[in-house]
């Protein structure tokens, strides 16, 4: 299948040739030159953007001049340089808006999609903690979801955990048997970071407001991935994170719907409508505008793309290795994600064997020993599968010719292994 995987960031070339030398940003990341050509792969490749995201060009472009010479503190009212950073401010509250259906003073500025599920679960718990003590999430969520709820059962909250099908998804009738009297928050990520399960958050949404019930999605993976929009979706709050969408690290962001209560966790000045206080890190803010502004134009685009290339990744792998299994649903998954397991093969040697291709293990390393994904646990996947397990994140910047050399690679290291 030809993709097309032309780069429109040229024009952005001398800005970032310029910058390289002092910030160690190699423009061969972000530019790919045209796939067939004799430089169109160079290494390392990168394909790991669930775990983060190269920079866009653009999003740079924008962001430099709020650390020169419009430097203002956006709080700063009686002069220019304070009114210039407010105006930025604003444009970017717009833009973040626009891109999930919200209107920009539902938009509340965090430091990134952590401390946005923490604002989202602990405010609601604190300020509805009259109305009920009840809390309902899943076992496959970020752990910024998970440890802010057991965080909460040390004080008396009740928290079930759903679990989830072979596919990764929730059971919508199992939702609603746990629901009761007291439940005040449920909280599904609309994305997974590790199997790319797009959860089936309308529906959830729906039965939420329907018994009344705040819905809070962790949508980090998701936002400038797939279309979301809050009004149409029934979403109460919603997190977001700029590195997941080729903007700056450190910056997020809380959708608030208009009439949702939440008691801050971070007091002092308050800014962003009393619900985040601290001076605004306004370029990082001006980044993740920008990076929203581009995610609106290109979304549809792009998303095709990336999916074509990851159908082409995961076609020439499992035709190259018998055994390798695609953990998670196809039909429903973020269009660059590709996780998979490779039966027999030891996941540790296999990812020595791809030391200059930037992929994430299924498995997390502690100081004693190997432990599985609780991810792919949770949908039923063994041990030594789960061991054996890769996600390939595909981004804006990979190329088909990248995906090639990555499923070459994989299938060259895989069948060595087996033969050992």
């Amino acid at each position: 299948m030809a993709v097309a995987s032309e780069s429109p960031y040229s024009a952005q070339d001398d800005i970032l040739q310029n910058l390289s030398d002092k910030i160690g940003f190699m423009s061969t990341q972000v530019s790919p030159p045209a796939p067939g050509s004799a430089s169109a792969v160079k290494l390392p490749i990168y394909m790991d953007n669930h775990a983060t995201t190269p920079l866009d060009p653009r999003v740079l472009e924008a962001m430099l001049p709020y650390f020169t010479e419009r430097f203002g503190n956006a709080a700063s009212r009686s002069h220019s340089f304070g009114w210039i950073a407010d105006e930025a401010i604003k444009t970017a509250r717009q833009q973040v808006a626009n891109l999930i259906g919200a209107a920009p003073e539902e938009i509340v500025f965090t430091s990134g999609a952590t401390e946005s599920d923490n604002l989202a679960i602990k405010g609601v718990a604190e300020m509805h903690r009259s109305e009920g003590n009840h809390i309902i999430t899943v076992v496959t969520e970020h752990k910024a979801v998970l440890d802010s709820c057991r965080h909460l059962e040390k004080y008396g909250y009740r928290v079930t955990y759903l679990p989830v099908a072979a596919d990764g998804l929730i059971d919508v009738e199992e939702l609603k048997r746990a629901m009761d009297e007291q439940t005040i928050l449920v909280s599904v990520m609309a994305a997974n970071n590790e199997i790319g399960t797009l959860q089936p958050i309308t529906e959830i949404a729906r039965t939420c407001r329907e018994r009344g019930v705040i819905f809070h999605t962790d949508a980090a993976q998701a936002v400038g991935k797939i279309p979301l929009d809050v009004q149409k979706q029934n979403i109460d709050l919603m997190s977001i994170a700029a590195h997941k969408m080729y903007g700056p690290k450190g910056m997020g962001a809380l959708y608030v719907r208009r009439g949702v209560e939440l008691t801050a966790i971070i007091d002092g000045g308050g800014h962003e409508h009393g619900m985040r206080s601290g001076t605004l890190n306004v370029p990082g803010i001006v980044g993740l505008g920008k990076a929203s502004a581009i995610a609106a134009e290109e979304l549809p685009q792009e998303s095709c793309r990336l999916a074509g290339l990851r159908n082409r990744l995961m076609e020439k792998i499992t035709a190259g290795v018998d055994g390798a299994i695609v953990n998670g649903s196809m039909e429903r998954r973020l269009p660059g994600n590709l996780n998979l397991s490779f039966a027999d093969v030891d996941g540790q040697a296999l990812m020595m064997g791809l030391h200059d291709i930037a992929v994430s293990s299924g498995a997390a390393c502690t100081s004693a020993k190997m432990e599985s994904s609780f991810v792919l646990k949770a949908i039923g996947v063994s041990d030594d599968l789960a061991h054996s397990s890769i996600r390939f994140g595909i981004g804006r910047f990979n190329t088909e010719a990248e995906v090639d050399f990555v499923a070459d690679r994989v299938v060259e290291a895989a069948r060595g292994l087996r033969e050992l």
